[in-house]
């Protein structure tokens, strides 16, 4: 298994994880850009991904890159924060890709015509059903138990906390509402 992050702290947490559950010996990690991460073409089985390609900011390079590292016949598959089926307003993705610090945001069609353009056939493309009932749960834990963990995180500023719970119940607003999903794309690479 290779894993790919822009980020130190993320690969380092990454071994970490992988020598306490003792497969140091099967992983590496590579400090590189995901839409450049130099690793050879048809090289792998697989890529994966679990809600973390939203902070790409070019799509079409990361489904590209994704597609250049797989085998013929090898699959993508992730998950994905996206737009859902009730367009946000423009006010309302402004802020939402503001606070979440994303640089942009697809639907599911989006993805799916750019695993298409990159000789993907799309077999999965669909909403999980987990954004929209888990958002309020996780705003209920952050309200009622860690409440604490987060201050310390933030330096105790009180201010700040109550900035983010308000940004935190917009988004619940909006994944209520079906303008935000988690979706799952599932393709396999033509042969």
């Amino acid at each position: 298994m290779t894993g790919v992050d822009a980020t130190r702290r993320m690969l380092d947490l990454g071994r970490a994880r992988s020598a306490a559950e003792g497969l140091a010996a099967q992983t590496t990690f590579v400090e590189a850009d995901v839409c450049a991460a130099g690793l050879p073409d048809h090289a792998f089985d697989f890529v994966w991904g679990e809600d973390a390609w939203c902070y790409v900011a070019d799509k079409s390079k990361l489904i590209a890159e994704a597609a250049r590292m797989l085998r013929p016949h090898g699959a993508v598959a992730f998950t994905d924060w996206m737009e859902g089926p009730t367009p946000m307003t423009a006010e309302e993705a402004r802020r939402y890709l503001t606070f979440m610090k994303f640089p942009g945001i697809l639907r599911r069609e989006g993805y799916q015509a750019l695993m298409e353009a990159n000789g993907c056939a799309v077999l999965v493309a669909q909403d999980t059903g987990r954004f929209a009932p888990y958002v309020p749960l996780y705003l209920d834990m952050i309200e009622r138990q860690l409440s604490y963990d987060v201050l310390k995180i933030i330096g105790f500023d009180a201010a700040l906390a109550a900035a983010l719970l308000e940004e935190l119940r917009f988004l619940r607003s909006l994944a209520a509402a079906g303008k935000i999903i988690q979706g799952l794309i599932v393709a396999r690479k033509a042969g």
